[in-house]
């Protein structure tokens, strides 16, 4: 791979139903999948996929997750994830997100509703990933995926 990976990137998404709870606010754990949408849509923006790295062997296991929730995302919100590749190291990388609040019922977020935030970032949050082969075993990043 000649191309290296974005470092930032962002992804747009309607909440779902499915996605909340009976009040309508998203639940905690839909987070976790939003983030790993952020992840996959860096890879996808050079043309490859986390399938494409499991069939070389590589896989990118999640070994620490930290969410920190600032205000309430509800149903049919428009949300945008900006995922940031914050360090790498021989086996690990670091990413860091913004959940953002970009439309609430149809239109842009009312920044005098106490409910929205004023820079609109809803949850911030961290992941760590550690490399490993398919037996399982740590194993170096492919040198395209680290930083420089």
């Amino acid at each position: 791979m000649t191309t290296p990976p974005p470092t930032t990137g962002t992804h747009q998404l309607q909440v779902r139903y499915v996605e909340c709870d009976p009040m309508g606010v998203v639940h905690h754990s839909s987070y976790l999948p939003w983030m790993e949408m952020g992840r996959t849509e860096l890879l996808r923006e050079i043309g490859k996929s986390y399938a494409a790295l499991e069939a070389e062997g590589v896989f990118l296991v999640v070994t620490k997750v930290e969410v920190k929730y600032r205000r309430p995302l509800k149903y049919d919100d428009v949300v945008e994830i900006r995922t940031k590749v914050d360090k790498t190291s021989k086996v690990k990388l670091h990413h860091s997100y913004e959940i953002v609040l970009v439309e609430r019922l149809g239109k842009a977020p009312d920044a005098s509703d106490p409910s929205v935030p004023s820079d609109g970032v809803c949850a911030v949050a961290t992941t760590e990933l550690a490399c490993v082969g398919t037996e399982g075993r740590p194993k170096a990043l492919p040198e395209w995926l680290a930083l420089p």
